[in-house]
């Protein structure tokens, strides 16, 4: 397949382009920043409405993965606009001019999260499960909604809503593993909020299975079948480590520190089912998170 991919040069995309590449498919990749690829390849600016439709013409799938980390840099009211703007309009945009070609994609793959479930203690969730609450959860239901004028036009779309993705490169699992190799670390908020977490391998396998997997449209969870309580993932994360986990940090001196986004990302607990996946035949990789781990700090 032809795949135009945003998002590129972020935490899951540098890995999904040659991942893509290697089982035989033809990578492009649209990025919104001048010199962050080779000259040639397209372009667009999301925060200006510009995008050319001749240079997104031609794809048979379209994954799209670009939007502001939620992670760097407290939530003030100037990234929250950001993060929202940089998702739905991105979306939006992207959408509309997907939907206004001669020739559009048969597959549009639309990154969105678990935060569209908000924080549900631990109730199951699989992607019939009613949104949540707060603002994650609001600018994951405008993020899927954005998606709309491709899917009037005939595009198949799924919006994959990760979990927290594993990988020592990037992401939480990184940031973690520092205090963890000193000692450190441990349970964050009392430890009984689940975590619905992904190995990188199995994330972009999903992406994979979903771009050639015509059952799959709409809302995809893309996360482990086996979600673990924090506490359950500071000790397993100890272990492979071979590092005690005596440690524990309260959830108010993380509220203390991060504020708002502590209370939708590390606070909150999302108890996952990846039922679309598992119902269309997909085999994950690392089902188990002591496995996973192993293989994701091997040397």
């Amino acid at each position: 397949m032809k795949i135009l991919v945003t998002g590129a040069s972020g935490f899951i995309g540098s890995a999904l382009v040659p991942f893509l590449a290697r089982a035989g498919h033809v990578v492009t990749r649209l990025t919104r920043r001048p010199g962050a690829s080779p000259p040639g390849e397209p372009r667009w600016d999301p925060a200006t409405g510009a995008i050319d439709p001749t240079v997104i013409e031609g794809f048979d799938a379209v994954v799209h993965l670009a939007g502001e980390d939620i992670s760097s840099g407290a939530w003030t009211r100037e990234k929250k606009r950001r993060i929202r703007d940089s998702r739905v309009d991105g979306t939006s945009l992207l959408a509309r001019a997907l939907a206004g070609l001669a020739r559009p994609p048969a597959t549009l793959a639309c990154a969105s999260a678990i935060g569209y479930y908000g924080d549900r203690a631990d109730e199951r969730l699989d992607e019939s499960s009613a949104p949540g609450t707060g603002f994650l959860a609001s600018v994951c239901r405008d993020w899927e909604a954005a998606a709309t004028p491709a899917r009037s036009a005939g595009i198949r779309v799924t919006h994959l809503r990760f979990g927290v993705v594993l990988s020592p490169s990037g992401g939480a699992l990184a940031k973690m593993l520092g205090p963890f190799r000193r000692g450190a670390g441990g349970p964050i908020g009392g430890g009984h909020q689940y975590v619905s977490w992904i190995a990188l391998d199995d994330a972009l396998a999903a992406i994979r299975h979903a771009l050639v997997t015509r059952a799959l449209d709409g809302a995809v969870n893309v996360a482990s079948p086996n979600p673990v309580t924090q506490a359950e993932f500071a000790k397993t994360l100890g272990h492979a480590l071979g590092r005690p986990t005596l440690l524990s940090v309260p959830g108010f001196a993380v509220k203390l520190v991060l504020g708002e986004m502590a209370g939708e990302t590390i606070l909150a607990s999302q108890r996952l089912t990846p039922a679309r996946l598992l119902a269309t035949g997909y085999a994950f990789e690392f089902p188990r998170l002591d496995a996973a781990l192993r293989h994701l700090l091997a040397p």
